[in-house]
């Protein structure tokens, strides 16, 4: 039988079974060892290492000896064991070896720009603009590999669970609404524009009009918008899904087994051996700005945010007294465990608000369980005494304090909290924890604009209906809208939409917006819904959040394969580039300059 002119085997294949077999492997050079009368060469490809070794009088050391590492080579020998004192038990091949009869080389690499063996840090500009090196580490390829299962993972469970997948345009209609468009100049249509879709919202709304009744794809989306940790400059991936006649429980019903499920299924795949904590559970988004600071909080987090603002009502603590008397509110954050610790680190917390420009983090430490510090002396033994209690403090747990105008205090209260957690170890690095942020509100009221505008996503269905709209004030009115988040991290926004023409209008008409105004920005889908449309809702959980989840990875662009930097900018494809003359004629466009500075 003929050999496969490039492999019989892959390099993560062989066991002690195939020892005395002629077998053909291929793969890159991913180590060199010159042990004097022998060489090793650790061989990888997609799969996995296996060694390979030659003798300094072989066929195969002359070629072996003179290639650098990051050659791709075809290597025919041997499978021999490994004696039991030298088998390698980190590798799945390590209990044998390829003593080599003959090696090809199929790409000879030149002197690398970086190291790919090994897994220490390098500047992130030069792994970028060597991609395609820096993907061949073993841990951004474990990452890529990971994502594809995930995203074949996720694609399975949404067809277990009816959902039908569609594919919706990538060239369209600008939006008036959320971040900015990236626009695409059309050449039949000269001074015309599409844009990119930054999701697919309106086009999954109108397949569930046009009669589909339960839609997912896993849909790329384009923002011109700056990078975050979390979030990648130009594009992402979401799992898009919108169903029709279904109330937000139906929702809820049916994306908590695709999320929990393939949370459950990857949770341990890199041996850590993490658990994933079933239960969804539903935080008011009131409760949560409250409880934690935060409309994504991380419940890992055992902390809780109190209102204690009563308590310094008149108190003879006078700035906190003169805060509250004005309409601000004082919010206390406990410290579990640490009246041990001294004086310089409760003014470390202090420090790092003031830092973080807040005008200051009042505290009561519990030092051999007798409060001490400014807020205790001034506010008074027995008041102090009731405020602890209160709080539910043991002996040696302390308390900060976050106060002024109720937006500044929740921010502040809401990032101690966090640093506390990640200060006294409170956070279980091994679990993930899910919740709903559910009710938040319609509107808000702009203190730039002096207007009450929509807080959130102006297509949801107000609770109440017209009746609220028309009955309630608008700064009371919730919406049937809700966040999923895990870990602190958001994975998406969702809602139950606006499907009735008559109240969106209504709603619109609150925040300003004349009805000459919706039917010129939204045309598509008000028409439409003028035909019959369904009640409907859906979310978008974000792909590359998920799978950034699931890697333990700190920052996205560890799970995407050729991600930006943080200035929108593609160094191995030198994008976004220049266009020649011809293109732009083509296209009727002239380039601009911008005015320079000074």
């Amino acid at each position: 039988m003929t050999m496969h002119i490039y492999r019989t085997h892959n390099c993560s294949e062989l066991r002690s079974h195939h020892v005395g077999e002629e077998v053909r492997l291929s793969g890159w050079v991913h180590r060199k060892r010159d042990h004097g009368d022998l060489v090793f060469v650790d061989l990888r490809d997609n799969f996995g290492i296996t060694q390979i070794v030659t003798e300094v009088d072989g066929p195969a050391f002359a070629t072996l000896e003179k290639l650098r590492t990051e050659s791709v080579i075809t290597v025919t020998g041997k499978v021999v064991a490994r004696s039991t004192d030298l088998i390698n038990t980190k590798l799945d091949t390590g209990e044998i070896e390829i003593r080599a009869t003959s090696v090809d080389v199929q790409s000879a690499s030149e002197e690398l720009p970086m190291p790919v063996a090994g897994e220490a840090d390098y500047p992130e500009d030069i792994r970028l603009k060597y991609r395609y090196l820096d993907l061949r580490r073993e841990s951004m390829h474990k990452n890529i590999l990971l994502r594809s299962e995930v995203i074949a993972s996720i694609r399975k469970r949404m067809i277990e669970q009816n959902f039908t997948e569609f594919q919706t345009p990538i060239l369209t209609a600008s939006s008036p609404e959320g971040a900015r468009d990236y626009l695409v100049p059309s050449r039949v249509h000269p001074g015309k524009f599409y844009a990119l879709p930054q999701a697919p919202q309106m086009f999954k709304q109108l397949i569930m009009v046009a009669g589909f009744d339960r839609y997912f794809q896993i849909a790329p989306c384009f923002r011109d918008e700056d990078a975050r940790a979390d979030r990648s400059p130009g594009e992402f991936y979401q799992l898009d899904f919108e169903m029709s006649f279904v109330t937000q429980e139906d929702v809820f019903q049916a994306i908590e087994p695709v999320l929990c499920g393939v949370f459950q299924e990857f949770a341990d795949w890199d041996g850590k051996g993490r658990e994933v904590d079933p239960n969804f559970v539903r935080i008011p988004y009131a409760d949560a700005m409250l409880k934690y600071g935060s409309d994504k909080p991380d419940l890992r987090n055992p902390i809780e945010i109190v209102d204690v603002s009563d308590h310094f009502k008149d108190s003879g603590f006078g700035l906190f007294a003169n805060i509250v008397g004005s309409g601000g509110v004082v919010r206390a954050i406990p410290a579990p465990k640490t009246g041990d610790r001294g004086r310089r680190w409760f003014d470390g917390m202090n420090d790092w608000a003031r830092g973080e420009g807040f005008a200051g983090l009042g505290y009561i430490n519990r030092k051999e369980g007798a409060p001490s510090g400014p807020i205790a002396k001034n506010h008074g033994e027995e008041g102090t005494a009731k405020l602890l209690e209160e709080l539910g403090l043991g002996e040696e747990d302390s308390v900060f304090f976050a106060a002024g105008k109720e937006g500044e205090a929740v921010r502040l209260a809401g990032g101690a909290r966090t640093r506390l957690g990640e200060e006294l170890g409170l956070i279980d690095e091994n679990a993930f924890k899910f919740c709903w942020i559910v009710d938040f509100p319609m509107y808000e009221y702009d203190e730039e604009q002096k207007k009450i505008d929509f807080s959130h996503n102006p297509f949801s269905m107000p609770q109440g209906e017209m009746e609220a709209l028309e009955t309630m004030d608008p700064l009371d009115i919730l919406a049937w809208q809700y966040d999923i988040v895990c870990n602190g991290v958001e994975l998406s926004s969702g809602a139950i939409r606006n499907h009735r023409p008559d109240i969106m209008y209504k709603a619109f008409e609150i925040a300003g917006y004349s009805k000459a105004d919706v039917d010129e920005n939204f045309s598509g889908m008000i028409n439409a819904f003028k035909f019959g449309a369904p009640p409907h809702g859906g979310s978008a959980p974000g792909i590359d959040r998920i799978v950034m989840l699931l890697a333990g990875e700190p920052n996205i662009r560890e799970v995407v394969l050729f991600p930006m930097n943080q200035r929108a900018e593609d160094l191995m494809m030198s994008a976004p580039s220049e266009v020649s003359m011809k293109q732009l004629r083509e296209l009727n466009l002239r380039v601009v300059e911008p005015p320079k500075e000074g």
